[in-house]
């Protein structure tokens, strides 16, 4: 057992058994699902293992796991589309349940089976977003849905801190529109559904005849279906009943494939039953071919997959198979315009789940979800959504590294930050931790090196300005790729290309050196010429002192969730992919030798090749390479050479 029952005050979550120095586990209300272990550590400088050839011998980590992985969350009642097409509360999601998420193929996106990789909940300010169809959407403000213009939070503003894309009144949601609600099963629909399944012209097997067993025996029946003729349809039969015999026809004598829905019966009696239902409940529907000879009559559903989805959840037929909508485009005329934004001025439980794609289809409409990473397996933390939401904090890492760098026996040798959890996190933004501790190591003349994705950091611009006139500083951004869309499936919650290079920006005017890590490189889906030049174009019009290209490195926890991750996003790579990490956590030496080559005339292209000695120095996970200008301190002289198999912010 992880937790224990204590609480230091009222907003403190369970604290973590087995952490050093706790004082208290919280859950700030604006970092929603993400519960932070303040702690008081003993040392926070850490040495590098010998065996590690890296250019410095020290680190600190103010933070261990990541708050940068947003958690968007949703009314527990919302319904989810199941894989089988029916719904499912979110609030009763379980890790396993095979659900519909969506992706990217070509111009459309589309549906595509995915499972539910984990499930939490939490209490967050909550919003109603009303649609024109009357959807009523319950989510937290940082809850992201697909609109047509993009992926757009709930809440958000149009400048200052708070500007990102969010919904306005006038945006489109792309899916199908609200789910109806499933029938009861109540003694009417029982009946419809064997007068239905009765109407059929042949016998009933699987999980049609496993629901006539069970309703004619809980009727006192033998379990032995009859014709229709044995069961009358009543002179005025209720909703119950006809959702029900709408349910049996369907599975008896229904086909749905190519995107249509038919039902094909002989009896004209039945024809008309079926009709007469359809219209009760609003379907549009024809009659194909009503002069067959053979006497066959077919009614054919129309209105697209909205309404296909709405006759099987009103309905509710037996038949999983019938049910599926695999590879079908999320395109639909559903009336899906936002109408109002309101916040319901009160806290609620809401609930989110992580899914291999990313998404999931909630009322409807497709939901954003938090995309975990599997590299937070210390302390029984899970590899999954554990590192994005339990992130333990060392409060008094600023003293502590003070008195340590102010010892006798310190050498102040360079320390490495960001080099295993990015220290500028969204946490960093509420702890604050960096300006004391950037202040004890130029207080004590200790050179030191920062590598971040994270935008707080040009809060700290003017102070790492100021004392880079009296210690040297190295900066480092990382920036894996310009597609926002690949960059939110990665590394969502992260800030977005655009934001990083603006950083690059920030801090060359802040008189800063500053160099970009084009890591990870993916290969098959970022490593094209036209990906990397546009990339490596941009780079150097932020004016970014240096470029070192890492591939991507697969290091046992996150070389999982990546796996599941290529599966379902683009699995006609996992055998290339296969092949290449074949041996360990490393892209084979082919590739690497293969990227230099290609990386190589594109730096010089852009002015960002080295500036001191003029020799080649490959790319990280080489035999030898050195770091670019601005990534370490004292950037003037030679760069080392060494391994870059340390520099990976997966």
């Amino acid at each position: 057992m992880r937790w224990n029952g204590q609480r230091a005050d009222g907003d403190a979550e369970q604290a973590l058994l087995g952490l050093s120095g706790l004082i208290r586990s919280v859950r700030p209300p604006d970092f929603s699902g993400v519960t932070f272990h303040e702690v008081h550590a003993r040392s926070v400088l850490n040495k590098v293992p010998d065996a590690s050839r890296v250019p410095f011998r020290w680190t600190v980590n103010p933070y261990r796991g990541c708050s940068h992985a947003c958690t968007y969350c949703l009314a527990g009642e919302t319904p989810i589309l199941l894989a089988n097409g029916r719904t499912r509360p979110l609030a009763e999601l379980r890790v396993g349940d095979e659900i519909y998420g969506t992706r990217l193929e070509g111009d459309y996106r589309r549906y595509v089976r995915t499972r539910v990789l984990a499930h939490w909940s939490t209490r967050k300010p909550a919003y109603r977003v009303t649609l024109q169809d009357g959807t009523r959407l319950v989510a937290s403000g940082d809850h992201r849905f697909l609109s047509d213009r993009g992926w757009k939070y709930v809440t958000g503003a149009q400048h200052g801190a708070g500007r990102r894309p969010h919904l306005t009144t006038g945006n489109k949601l792309m899916g199908v529109g609200r789910f109806a609600a499933p029938p009861s099963w109540s003694p009417a629909y029982r009946e419809g559904y064997l007068h239905g399944v009765g109407a059929g012209r042949n016998g009933v097997e699987g999980e049609t005849l496993e629901r006539v067993h069970r309703f004619t025996g809980e009727h006192g029946g033998s379990g032995e279906l009859g014709s229709p003729a044995d069961v009358a349809a009543p002179i005025a039969p209720d909703d119950d009943w006809q959702k029900g015999f709408l349910a049996g026809i369907f599975d008896a004598e229904g086909t749905h494939s190519r995107g249509i829905l038919r039902i094909a019966v002989l009896a004209p009696d039945a024809v008309e039953l079926a009709r007469l239902a359809l219209k009760r409940f609003g379907f549009t529907h024809v009659l194909e071919d009503p002069g067959r000879a053979n006497g066959l009559r077919v009614v054919r559903l129309s209105g697209g997959l909205t309404e296909r989805l709405r006759f099987f959840h009103t309905t509710d037929p037996a038949t999983t198979h019938k049910r599926t909508i695999d590879g079908v485009a999320i395109k639909s005329a559903a009336r899906l315009g936002v109408v109002a934004v309101e916040p319901l001025g009160e806290q609620r439980p809401l609930f989110d789940i992580t899914t291999a794609t990313g998404d999931f289809i909630a009322d409807g409409v497709v939901s954003h979800n938090c995309f975990a990473r599997n590299t937070h397996t210390y302390l029984d933390l899970d590899a999954g959504h554990d590192f994005d939401t339990q992130v333990v904090v060392k409060v008094n890492a600023a003293e502590v590294l003070g008195a340590q760098v102010r010892r006798r026996s310190w050498r102040r040798e360079h320390v490495a930050m960001g080099t295993n959890t990015d220290p500028y996190q969204r946490a960093e933004g509420k702890y604050e931790l960096m300006p004391g501790i950037i202040r004890a190591l130029a207080g004590s003349g200790t050179p030191f090196s920062i590598l971040s994705k994270g935008t707080v950091l040009a809060r700290d611009l003017p102070l790492l300005s100021e004392v880079g006139r009296d210690v040297p500083v190295g900066l480092g951004v990382s920036i894996a790729l310009l597609d926002r869309d690949l960059q939110r499936r990665l590394e969502p919650g992260t800030p977005s290309p655009r934001a990083r290079l603006e950083l690059v920006r920030k801090a060359r005017e802040a008189g800063l050196p500053c160099v970009v890590f084009l890591a990870p490189v993916l290969p098959g889906l970022t490593d094209s010429v036209e990906a990397l030049d546009g990339l490596l174009a941009e780079v150097a019009d932020a004016g970014a002192t240096g470029v070192t290209v890492i591939p991507l490195h697969l290091r046992p926890g996150a070389r999982e969730w990546f796996a599941a991750w290529l599966a379902e996003q683009y699995p006609d790579l996992v055998p290339r992919y296969q092949r290449l990490y074949a041996r360990g956590s490393y892209v084979d030496a082919q590739y690497r030798r293969w990227l230099s080559a290609r990386v190589t005339p594109l730096l010089r292209r852009h002015g960002l090749g080295p500036r001191t000695g003029g020799d080649e120095r490959g790319v990280p996970g080489d035999r030898e390479v050195g770091w670019p200008e601005g990534s370490m301190p004292g950037a003037a002289t030679e760069p080392d050479r060494v391994r870059g198999d340390q520099l990976t912010l997966l």
